[in-house]
């Protein structure tokens, strides 16, 4: 659902986006490294008692609420309970574009990248990534009836529909692992833009991770989102899991937050958190970055 700045890439899972900021853990593996401001990185955020977030607005994963201007969604809401538990009370959003968040974070823009970014062995050659927190399907927004009949990919490229994803998603490469022409597959700034296109008539479908369609069309008429799917390529199924994204010098913060995600997971708090969202039990993963990274 998100850019990725060295590219997207296929992953295969048989098991199994003012703005807020990603936390990541990878496998850059090692001790606590010291960091570049001096002192150990969790304590200087104690000490500053605010986080700065990196967010994308995506809907659900982390957004601004139009009615009251505060920050929202799913990453948000786990930043808060695990910075909480961590000592941090106050966050500060930091709103960029999706492919802007990784060189944001690693330029010390923000501390964390709470975005719902997907894991994936190019983003944790830049960033450490947490354990994934959520796996996602895919789906589509189409016009009302979908009268092209489109469930997944194969079928997008049977129809011969015209078609946009976001800036960078991995959703891109699903689609042209299908057969789907990369030339005939447009780009829209977020699924809001991409709605638009659909109800207008400009595509006839717009794809993207299922939380985000879902969400993008919960109050809108005209169009509907699709059943989610797994998509498939090359006969592998390929299932999107995403987490925080923190800078590659800043372990000790990284197993920190871990140490409380995987908390939430054990005591079932993780759902509750995110169960307002649109998340649900089937959304849950013990994967671990690890394994995302090294696929």
């Amino acid at each position: 659902m998100s850019p990725d700045p060295a590219g997207p890439s296929r992953r295969t899972l048989l098991s199994g986006a003012a703005a807020l900021g990603l936390l990541g853990i990878t496998g850059a593996a090692g001790c606590a490294r010291i960091d570049p401001e001096g002192g150990d990185p969790l304590e200087r955020l104690r000490a500053q008692g605010v986080v700065r977030l990196g967010i994308a607005s995506e809907i659900p994963y982390s957004y601004i609420d139009a009615k009251d201007g505060s920050l929202t969604g799913q990453s948000p809401a786990i930043a808060r309970e695990i910075f909480g538990r961590l000592g941090i009370e106050r966050f500060q959003p930091v709103l960029t574009e999706f492919g802007s968040l990784i060189p944001g974070l690693r330029a010390r823009q923000f501390d964390v990248v709470a975005a719902g970014m997907w894991i994936s062995p190019e983003r944790c050659q830049q960033v450490i990534f947490s354990d994934p927190d959520y796996v996602a399907k895919d789906a589509f927004i189409v016009a009302e009836g979908n009268p092209l009949g489109i469930t997944d990919y194969a079928s997008l490229a049977e129809s011969g529909a015209t078609s946009a994803t976001g800036p960078g998603w991995f959703q891109r490469d699903y689609a042209i692992g299908n057969g789907v022409d990369p030339g005939s597959i447009g780009t829209y700034p977020d699924q809001l833009a991409g709605l638009n296109a659909v109800r207008h008539g400009r595509i006839d479908a717009f794809f993207g991770t299922a939380p985000t369609m879902t969400a993008a069309v919960r109050e809108d008429s005209g169009v509907e989102a699709t059943e989610p799917f797994v998509p498939v390529v090359d006969g592998e199924e390929q299932l999107g899991a995403g987490g925080f994204a923190f800078r590659p010098d800043e372990t000790a913060l990284r197993d920190a937050f871990n140490a409380e995600l995987h908390d939430l997971k054990e005591t079932g708090r993780l759902l509750e958190l995110v169960e307002p969202y649109g998340f649900t039990e089937e959304d849950m993963t013990d994967l671990t970055a690890e394994e995302l990274c090294s696929e």
